[in-house]
Formats: C-alpha cells, structure tokens, sequence
C-alpha cells in the first residue's frame, strides 16, 4: 500500500513541478533558474509540513512527502543549473543562487516542520 501512495504522489508531484517551473521561468524569461528554486523552496516547506505533522511512517507521508515533495522538488537540476551558470561566465549568479537555494530550503523546511508541530500536535 505504502508503494501505491509514493507513486500516486509522485504523478501529481512530476506535473506539478514541470507546469511551475515552465510558468515560472515564462514570467522572468532570464537565465537565472528562478522556476526550479521556487518549486524547492516549496517542496522543503510542504515536507517541512509532513514531517512535522504526520509520523514518517504513515501512508500520508508516503504521499506527500516521499511521492509528491520527492518528485516535485529536484536536486539534480539545482546541480545542473549551477554548473550551467558558471558556464556561461556569471560566477556570482552561481554562487548566488546555490547558496539562496541551500538557505531557503533550509528555512523552508524548518518553518514547515515548526508550523506542523504547532497546528497538529
């Protein structure tokens, strides 16, 4: 069962993170990643919310944290997007955004799991 909640998570995670990223980088049309920090930082404050309120055993856990935040949010193209930039000679802009992304994830993250604590427990 628990298999069935991750993959059902994940169908809605995929899509919805492909669809924000394109809409996102269509309203900034720049070459800074402005569409995959954003579905990140969304995705560390939605686990955030899931580990702090749910135990992480639970089939609600499985769905959204593991199946939805995990196929929402993407390391590998956070990677790929910094090299990207350096690459393209803007040092700063990668640095910039790779620390931006580490920070707010974090702080994403903690706020969730702390608002989760507090409306849930």
């Amino acid at each position: 069962m628990t298999l069935l909640f991750v993959a059902l998570g994940a169908a809605v995670g995929a899509p919805a993170r492909y669809l924000t990223d394109r809409t996102i980088q269509r309203l900034h049309r720049g070459h800074f990643p402005f569409g995959t920090l954003t579905v990140n930082i969304v995705g560390s404050f939605i686990l955030g919310l899931a580990t702090g309120g749910t135990s992480t055993t639970t089939g609600v856990y499985a769905l959204v944290g593991t199946g939805f935040c995990g196929a929402l949010t993407t390391y590998s193209t956070f990677g790929y997007e910094t090299v990207r930039l350096l690459e393209q000679g803007a040092p700063r802009r990668a640095v910039g955004y790779a620390a931006l992304s580490i920070a707010a994830g974090l702080g994403a993250a903690a706020a969730g799991v702390a608002i989760g604590l507090d409306v849930w427990h």
